[in-house]
């Protein structure tokens, strides 16, 4: 697929989030210290944010992901997805971590989504309100994975109609791949907050990621966030790794 417009054409930031994919407290502090070394960060750019997900959290728990995330904005990728009333509920036990994001899964329906909506709305203070953003397709899918689930519209066409769905009932963004972010705002327009993994540097393994871009593409096409796991917590320096992404961010 095309990569999109050229990447100078793409004038506002794209921001890095670190996903600390591990089961082990300490390896995640570790990545975590090593992926915002400040003396090898662009002098213009934040620190990242860290991500964590299904493995840590089921491994630590809540507090021990309070202890990872420290003094960082978090991303809480926990893809809550069960009947409306449950959502609502788990997000509001989730209040006491203060992510500054957190993910549902769009295919749960306008009524999922919008009561999660009205949880966070309830559940955090206002200023301190993270962004509820809706999971469209999964990155490990393919047309043929998704063919398989009983969904006969193509990759594209279900992101873009999740998307529609998601933001309408209240969402403040999507997690979709590289390959939909032109499809969505084109769509959806520049309001929605996109968060975009399956993000590899040039030369990088794909790993169980189906559609992917480089930081630059993904930039180019309109992302505000890029997720970046592996190419940065398994490189042999991960604070050159993680300085060299945000570098490109910014060329």
């Amino acid at each position: 697929m095309p990569a999109g417009p050229a990447h100078s054409a793409r004038t506002r930031p794209t921001h890095l989030i670190v996903s600390l994919d591990t089961k082990d407290r300490a390896q995640a502090i570790a990545w975590r210290d090593a992926a915002v070394n400040a003396s090898k960060r662009p002098e213009n750019m934040q620190p990242p944010m860290v991500k964590l997900g299904l493995e840590f959290t089921y491994a630590q728990g809540l507090e021990a992901v309070s202890e990872v995330a420290g003094d960082l904005p978090l991303f809480l990728d926990l893809k809550l997805h069960d009947i409306p009333n449950t959502v609502a509920s788990a997000i509001g036990s989730l209040a006491r971590v203060r992510p500054a994001m957190l993910t549902i899964h769009a295919s749960g329906g306008r009524a999922m989504i919008a009561a999660a909506r009205r949880a966070v709305d309830d559940a955090f203070p206002e200023g301190a309100r993270p962004l509820l953003l809706a999971v469209t397709v999964l990155t490990s899918l393919d047309a043929e994975a998704l063919h398989e689930t009983g969904v006969e519209s193509s990759v594209a066409d279900q992101v873009v109609r999740l998307g529609r769905l998601a933001v309408s009932a209240g969402a403040d963004g999507l997690v979709c791949s590289p390959h939909e972010i032109g499809l969505l705002r084109a769509a959806l327009g520049e309001e929605p907050v996109l968060v975009v993994p399956g993000i590899r540097p040039a030369g990088s393994a794909a790993g169980d990621q189906k559609r992917i871009m480089t930081p630059a593409q993904a930039h180019a096409a309109g992302a505000d966030y890029i997720v970046v796991g592996r190419p940065i917590t398994r490189a042999p320096d991960p604070a050159a790794a993680a300085a060299a992404i945000m570098a490109e961010l910014l060329a």
